[in-house]
């Protein structure tokens, strides 16, 4: 059974008090509260085994890397990898699409193509814009419909076999829209185009199976998952990972160096080049042990609940648009008021002690898209409820009455 205050208990940050308020976080599409057993976790690296690993052959450092390949070995298990060394730590998801993007300048050529969506973040966006400016490739957009939904028809007739990869991310962080990824993957291999997915919006929210999407490369951040900040994870297919040159040089991502040559270590290490964040590569371990003690199908039905009841209680305000129409998508509403800039509504929103996101969210050509400066957007966690979502609307119709 889901105990929803036994799981609020769980994050301390919840029960503080935010402009005299209780504190309600609805911006959880940034970054999501941590649980108490993270947040040990992490003193007790420190406290206990704090040092740097696959390079000392002294015990604390041979235990801290043992907890660090064992937190490899949780992400292994969650994402269904095939191959451990498939696995690769990054400092989250943006690190890891420039690793990629970064690698295949050695593939394209000019005149061939690159692949993203409309529904991108910026961090999937720029790296693939930066990969065609040196390489002399073009980018092409998959477009979008008025309910924020891709436009298959439009995707399948980019595709050619001048298409190198695609790039999409599994669910707008702007919107909450959900992509047919499946559809986009089979499509892009039957033209011999690998693919990159943005996992960063979905690990929170569901798990994702790499080997059953058959996507060649799968990136996420762990602050999203109520893990750390500054931990990530690259998923590449063992074949794609060994093609690619490594992003870095440095310690640990070398086999031997010598002033005439340098060879690489082998996967995963060719890509960690550096002492890495290790106290959140291990930490990160626990964060996905706490998600799956609370499950993801719990997470998954009370998250809809969330959506469903929010979605209709906003509906009900005069003049309130929601962005993002469509039945498949996550816990994410995205909305604007008429003849009010969703700034002001955000602003007098937080004295209520109310958090959510205002601006663009790093997804300036959506809002472009819809002719708007940005939006209010509430994302919400399992960890939230109906009783914070009626004190967000009740503090959104005071900020239409102040401000109209």
């Amino acid at each position: 059974m889901f105990d929803i205050q036994k799981v609020r208990a769980d994050f301390p940050i919840l029960s503080q008090q935010i402009n005299g308020k209780p504190l309600v976080y609805f911006d959880n599409g940034a970054t999501s509260q941590k649980p108490q057993i993270v947040i040990d976790a992490i003193s007790k690296y420190y406290q206990t085994i704090n040092a740097n690993i696959h390079r000392g052959v002294h015990t604390l450092s041979q235990l801290a890397t043992d907890a660090y390949e064992a937190s490899r070995k949780k992400v292994q298990n969650h994402i269904n990898a095939k191959l451990l060394h498939e696995v690769i730590f990054t400092s989250g998801t943006t690190h890891g699409i420039n690793i990629i993007a970064s690698g295949f300048a050695c593939i394209v050529k000019p005149g061939d193509e690159v692949v993203v969506s409309g529904l991108e973040h910026h961090s999937n966006i720029v790296p693939w814009q930066m990969l065609c400016e040196r390489t002399g490739a073009i980018l092409k957009v998959i477009p979008i419909d008025q309910n924020g939904e891709l436009l298959l028809a439009e995707f399948d007739q980019l595709l050619s076999e001048k298409t190198k990869i695609v790039a999409v991310n599994h669910i707008s962080n702007a919107l909450g829209v959900i992509n047919p990824i499946a559809y986009i993957i089979e499509k892009a291999h039957q033209v011999g185009a690998a693919v990159l997915i943005d996992g960063a919006q979905a690990v929170p929210h569901l798990k994702p199976d790499v080997q059953q999407l058959d996507c060649d490369f799968y990136v996420f951040s762990g602050h999203k998952m109520c893990g750390p900040t500054g931990v990530g994870i690259l998923y590449g297919k063992e074949a794609w990972l060994n093609k690619l040159p490594p992003y870095q040089g440095g310690g640990e991502m070398i086999k031997e160096v010598t002033f005439a040559k340098t060879t690489y270590a082998d996967l995963p290490h060719k890509f960690e080049a550096g002492t890495p964040n290790i106290e959140a590569g291990i930490v990160l371990g626990t964060a996905i042990d706490y998600l799956n003690s609370v499950g993801f199908e719990n997470i998954a039905r009370q998250e809809k609940e969330l959506l469903d009841y929010a979605t209709g209680q906003l509906s009900e305000i005069d003049g309130l648009k929601i962005f993002g129409n469509t039945k498949q998508k996550t816990s994410v509403i995205s909305f604007n008021i008429d003849g009010i800039h969703p700034y002001d509504i955000g602003t007098i929103v937080d004295k209520q002690g109310i958090a959510v996101r205002t601006g663009h969210h790093c997804a300036q050509p959506i809002m472009e898209f819809f002719c708007i400066p940005g939006t209010v957007r509430a994302s919400f966690a399992f960890y939230n409820t109906k009783e914070e979502i009626d004190a967000m609307v009740a503090a959104v119709k005071k900020a239409k009455q102040m401000l109209s």
